[in-house]
């Protein structure tokens, strides 16, 4: 009996053995299999590129009724992935605000830029003759218009007797166009311009002024600049916006002089004229201010080569002489007639009327002279040609 069941059990046994063996198999399959991914690097998902966790590579779990069968678990090798770190990105830079330049002190965009700017203002009440342009401001007996001329023409000849006053002929070199103007008094084609018009000044601040400020502003140097007359009447009263000289070599200083002229008074300028100014400083950058040049010429000063002296007077012709009077008619006694006239002188003389008698020397002719008569003495006062 005992022989049998060895017998009978042996196949038990071997059967028994071979799960175990297949177990140890597959345990060792699984470790290869992991290892092998190990090596060969996996992949790792975006998602842990961009910042996520990193993934874990697991091997094979082993099935749990051979690890119940074994009486022990073996935890299969598990290889975690390396961790790449996400790529940093650097942020770009965030650009500084845009500003616009500041314009360097003392040059004519700084003083333009402190400029009050609005809209062009109304011409209402707007007269020329309010600014009294041509008053001799300094008192130097000279008006205006002659100074300038004194002071911007060249070759100059004064008239005689003026107290060296006033320019007869001179030479100017125009500013605004670069051309030599011959200037004659007797038939001028030179103007006196002024830079900031005076109805631009009055739209820009000037109609609130008072006279004397009006007065002055008409008449100073630093506004005023000789010029032929063709293009001070084509600007007009334009402003920068409107006019510019037609010598673009002069423009930045014809703005810069306008732009003075306007701080000197605090005028304003308007949108349009301020973007001209800026144009046109902008093709010379840093030019300076114009400073405020207020030096009158004294008398009789300039680049004068000659003064001429006026004719003398014509002598007055003399009088023509009187005529003579003509001589009385010869007194020739009248035939005696008889008077109807009472009162007679009697006599022998005889007076056919006053002019008789005068011509005679005998008036007046009293009532007891001869030639005496009542047609003589027509008051009947005993005088006849009185």
């Amino acid at each position: 009996m005992n022989a049998r069941r060895l017998t009978l059990h042996r196949p038990l046994q071997e059967s028994a053995r071979t799960p175990v063996i297949a177990r140890a198999l597959m345990l060792a399959l699984a470790f290869v299999a992991a290892v092998a991914l190990a090596a060969c690097g996996p992949t790792v998902p975006q998602d842990e590129i961009d910042g996520g966790e990193p993934a874990v590579l697991e091997s094979p779990a082993v099935p749990s009724d051979e690890a119940d069968a074994s009486g022990s678990t073996s935890a299969a090798p598990t290889t975690e992935a390396p961790t790449t770190p996400a790529p940093t990105t650097t942020a770009a830079p965030t650009p500084p605000p845009t500003t616009e330049p500041v314009a360097a002190e003392g040059t004519a965009l700084a003083v333009l830029a402190g400029l009050d700017e609005k809209g062009r203002g109304p011409k209402t009440d707007y007269d020329r003759e309010l600014f009294g342009w041509r008053e001799d401001m300094d008192r130097n007996g000279c008006d205006t218009r002659n100074d300038i001329l004194r002071r911007d023409l060249t070759q100059i000849t004064l008239k005689g007797g003026t107290n060296g006053c006033v320019v007869q002929r001179g030479t100017l070199d125009s500013p605004y166009s670069g051309d030599t103007v011959d200037f004659d008094r007797e038939n001028s084609t030179v103007d006196i311009d002024h830079v900031v018009a005076l109805s631009d000044a009055w739209q820009t601040g000037a109609a609130s002024w008072d006279e004397q400020t009006r007065r002055e502003f008409a008449n100073d140097p630093l506004n005023l600049l000789a010029v032929e007359s063709s293009l001070n009447r084509q600007k007009g009263d334009g402003d920068a916006a409107t006019w510019l000289p037609p010598l673009k070599d002069y423009r930045c200083e014809y703005v810069a002089r306008q732009i003075a002229v306007k701080d000197k008074y605090d005028l304003w300028v308007k949108p349009a004229e301020a973007d001209a100014m800026e144009r046109v400083l902008g093709d010379c950058e840093g030019f300076l201010a114009i400073e405020n040049d207020d030096r009158w010429p004294a008398t009789g000063e300039g680049d004068v080569v000659a003064t001429e002296e006026e004719p003398a007077p014509e002598p007055e012709p003399e009088p023509a002489p009187e005529p003579e009077p003509a001589p009385a008619p010869a007194y020739e006694p009248a035939p005696k007639e008889e008077s109807n006239d009472s009162g007679s002188g009697g006599g022998s003389a005889y007076y056919k009327n006053c002019d008789a008698a005068r011509a005679a020397g005998a008036a007046p002719v009293y009532a007891d002279d001869p030639g005496y008569s009542r047609k003589l003495d027509r008051d009947g006062d005993g005088v006849g040609c009185e």
